[in-house]
């Protein structure tokens, strides 16, 4: 069998099979970060990605700078989606010593921007010859117990929001997102959320990992989705990668104190779009797009003449 008969998800439950964990680590593999015992008061979180030339980006299209902002913006945004703050990270750069010096300057600059904007001390690394850029960043940050967020807490009865618009980032916001920390922060300070992601694989697949680990089912409304400017339809925000927004449930209860109404909120096809404008704390839009329901009734879009219709949980894999 090859890799790729085998697929990216299936290849992860195969390679992590009996690796040792001891008893400081609360979650390993299958969520946005690593959660490890650590203060009485906190957890620390552990995570790491990497970005592959003419996979993640490629030199004709993507200026050195924006790599090198990407290559540690999605590990900042995997510590978003626990609820916690960035604070440690160690870089490793392959790169072919035929290339300017102006193309390593720039990724530096890229990764010392975002390390700057959030706090983030980049404290060692490696580095070695390659045919193509690789930057393999591992990254360390901290959650108070009170805050720490899983893919595995949603319930029924709630709202599924998500922040920002989605699809098309291929023109442009994979290379400029802005992770999400502040949002998520703002949120877990005054609100309950029973789980959340962010999406870097696209909506619908992002979605299910939060089904599968929470063992419930959902529908989402189509006219609900918020489609970003650049994305071509609303398969594009269903499944396209690499927007990096908050996929997260919370209450309907807790969903009516977050749009300040008088009353808790659920969603149906008549209602179509609700956008947060009452919280104003927040400067960035969050959309209820669906419900959390019995995993029974599965994992489906509900259409604007109100049909219902099975969804693919597939997005980008890498094979």
């Amino acid at each position: 069998m090859k890799i790729k008969d085998l697929g990216e998800i299936n290849l992860i439950k195969r390679l992590s099979k009996g690796f040792r964990l001891d008893r400081s680590v609360i979650k390993g593999a299958g969520d946005d970060a690593a959660v490890i015992r650590w203060t009485k008061d906190k957890y620390l979180l552990f995570t790491c990605d990497m970005a592959i030339e003419d996979v993640h980006f490629n030199l004709k299209e993507s200026a050195p700078f924006q790599i090198g902002w990407k290559a540690l913006g999605r590990n900042i945004s995997d510590i978003a989606a626990m609820g916690g703050v960035p604070r440690y990270a160690v870089v490793s750069l392959g790169i072919s010593p035929e290339l300017n010096i102006s193309v390593a300057d720039g990724i530096c600059k890229g990764i010392k921007n975002l390390a700057d904007r959030f706090g983030v001390s980049i404290v060692g690394g490696d580095m070695s010859r390659a045919k193509k850029i690789v930057i393999d960043i591992s990254l360390i940050g901290e959650v108070e117990k009170n805050k720490l967020t899983l893919r595995s807490g949603a319930k029924k009865g709630d709202v599924i929001l998500v922040t920002g618009a989605l699809g098309g980032s291929i023109k442009g916001k994979h290379l400029n997102f802005m992770p999400r920390i502040s949002e998520a922060r703002k949120i877990l300070k005054g609100f309950k959320i029973n789980s959340m992601i962010d999406i870097s694989d696209g909506l619908a697949l992002d979605l299910y990992r939060i089904l599968k680990a929470s063992s419930v089912g959902a529908y989402i409304y189509e006219g609900a989705i918020p489609i970003s400017k650049d994305a071509r339809s609303l398969k594009n925000a269903l499944y396209d990668g690499e927007d990096y927004e908050l996929l997260f449930t919370m209450g309907a209860k807790e969903a009516g104190r977050f749009f300040n109404t008088s009353t808790s909120l659920s969603i149906n096809p008549e209602h179509g779009r609700r956008v947060n404008t009452a919280y104003q704390k927040m400067k960035t839009p969050f959309t209820l797009i669906g419900e959390i329901v019995d995993k029974k009734k599965g994992y489906k879009i509900i259409r604007q003449d109100g049909r219902k219709e099975k969804i693919k949980a597939i997005g980008y894999l890498h094979f």
